[in-house]
């Protein structure tokens, strides 16, 4: 194992720590635990839904680079690829609670859900209501979108959700609108190497050179088939067919597409990727705005890439466009 770190053990916490220092203005640690991060004016919030959510590290910057205005308000933190526990999403939920109320918003993985069910019935018995939405984009884990996992879709729900609840929407209304828009929203993916959780210190799965992985999960789950290492246009044309079978865009539709790098792959061929995805929009008279290119959601050394459609509507169109700034997410360059 080759990584840049002192001891796997205090992997997560150094990182936490780190972001921290680098971003006082923006982010801070709850009561000075690296499992909780919450934005850093977070006590001067009020009459406003709080957004969180949480999930293993390993995903930088998904979860808890998405901390930030117009985004969440809070992030629970687990070891790499695992869940954090629902003690600490409790205390994540009172944190954030600003009177109207806290969404939940996070993957459809099984230690997530298991831990905001019971963090989310401990808030009741303080008077804090709650609802949850889950984010299943993921169209190669499974043909029923209820089983679906959560992946790069998320930020997109984060973007959305955040918007609404700095807009005064209630907690029924950012609920509603998050959940409407990942109904728009699909994701897949394809993996070129494997990566190293660093207390394990060895690869999660292999693929033989030569080969790559479409539909992998970004834990390393299996993908739908293995198939030889494809020219950049196909695989773009691969994955655009597979998402447009089933968002089914007409002639004159919008849509902001995420070009979304594992941790391993180059800008430059994430470019090439959205190079070809515009243009295959383009002879279908789809209009592609606000394009997120680079790394939005990894797998910590994993190389290859994912790519996500989100089909917008007038109200999806307003809440991008809307105020937004984290330490990995501005919209400044939106055009």
């Amino acid at each position: 194992m080759k990584k840049i770190l002192n001891s796997p053990q205090d992997f997560v916490r150094e990182t936490v720590e780190g972001i921290c220092l680098a971003y006082p203005k923006q982010v801070k640690m709850l009561n000075d635990d690296f499992r909780m991060l919450i934005h850093a004016d977070n006590t001067k919030k009020q009459n406003k839904v709080g957004i969180i959510t949480a999930g293993g590290s390993g995903h930088l910057p998904v979860f808890l680079g998405y901390v930030g205005q117009g985004l969440l308000d809070g992030c629970a933190i687990g070891d790499v690829f695992a869940s954090p526990s629902s003690s600490k999403m409790t205390d994540l939920i009172r944190a954030c609670d600003f009177g109207q109320g806290v969404l939940c918003l996070y993957g459809n993985y099984g230690g997530d859900k298991m831990n905001f069910a019971m963090a989310t019935e401990e808030a009741e018995f303080d008077d804090i209501k709650t609802a949850s939405v889950l984010v299943s984009d993921d169209i190669a884990s499974s043909d029923e979108y209820e089983k679906r996992r959560g992946v790069a879709g998320m930020v997109y729900a984060f973007k959305i959700a955040g918007a609404a609840a700095d807009l005064g929407y209630s907690l029924e209304e950012v609920a509603e609108i998050t959940t409407k828009a990942l109904r728009n929203i699909r994701t897949m993916g394809v993996a070129l190497s494997p990566c190293i959780v660093p207390t394990v210190g060895a690869p999660t799965f292999s693929v033989e050179d030569g080969k790559m992985e479409i539909g992998m999960g970004i834990h390393g789950e299996a993908g739908i088939e293995i198939a030889d290492i494809m020219k950049a246009d196909d695989i773009a044309d691969l994955m655009f067919k597979k998402i447009n079978s089933e968002l089914n865009l007409e002639s004159g539709d919008t849509v902001s597409i995420m070009v979304n790098g594992l941790g391993a792959t180059p800008q430059e061929e994430l470019f090439i990727l959205y190079r070809k995805i515009n243009t295959i929009c383009k002879e279908k008279n789809i209009n592609c705005i606000y394009p997120h290119i680079g790394e939005y959601a990894t797998s910590m050394e994993m190389a290859g890439c994912s790519i996500t459609v989100f089909k917008l509507n007038e109200e999806f169109m307003k809440l991008l466009e809307a105020p937004a700034i984290s330490p990995f997410y501005t919209n400044n360059n939106m055009n």
